[in-house]
């Protein structure tokens, strides 16, 4: 088991490398295109779930949020780049953003292992109020952005 761990996870740095070393110019989102949220949920919903289901709907919310609220004073969707903003795409603001990206992957892998490891112990009512918060969080952008546009 452990040596298809580290197998994967050298597979996976190999990937990650040789995507990154091929778009090197391209134009970087700020908010990243994985922030998203394929479905929103009730409370009647979450309750007819597993542990197992909810935590994963948990953990989804939580990078979606450190992926998002850092930046909403620039943006709130996902796709926006640094030229769409009007920022120069130069090499002091790419190393910037690459700067962001490596910290907050960073953060996030620390928190998901985190998550993995203690919220299984907590107690299904608080998962799914969390979940139901989080997402209330999220749903708020949209309300941001219709203040925004004013």
């Amino acid at each position: 088991m452990k040596g298809k761990i580290i197998l994967f996870s050298a597979f996976f740095i190999l990937t990650t490398a040789a995507v990154s070393a091929q778009a090197k110019n391209a134009p970087r989102s700020i908010i990243s295109t994985t922030a998203l949220i394929r479905k929103y949920h009730d409370q009647k919903e979450l309750s007819g779930m597993q542990k197992g289901e909810l935590l994963e709907l948990y953990i989804e919310r939580i990078k979606v949020l450190v992926k998002t609220l850092p930046y909403i004073a620039l943006v709130t969707k996902p796709g926006v780049t640094m030229a769409d903003l009007g920022i120069p795409d130069d090499g002091d603001h790419k190393k910037i953003l690459d700067n962001q990206a490596t910290g907050t992957s960073t953060f996030l892998d620390t928190t998901v292992e985190f998550q993995r490891k203690m919220m299984p112990y907590s107690d299904k009512g608080n998962l799914i109020a969390a979940i139901l918060f989080y997402e209330n969080t999220l749903k708020s952008l949209h309300e941001f952005n219709e203040l925004n546009e004013m």
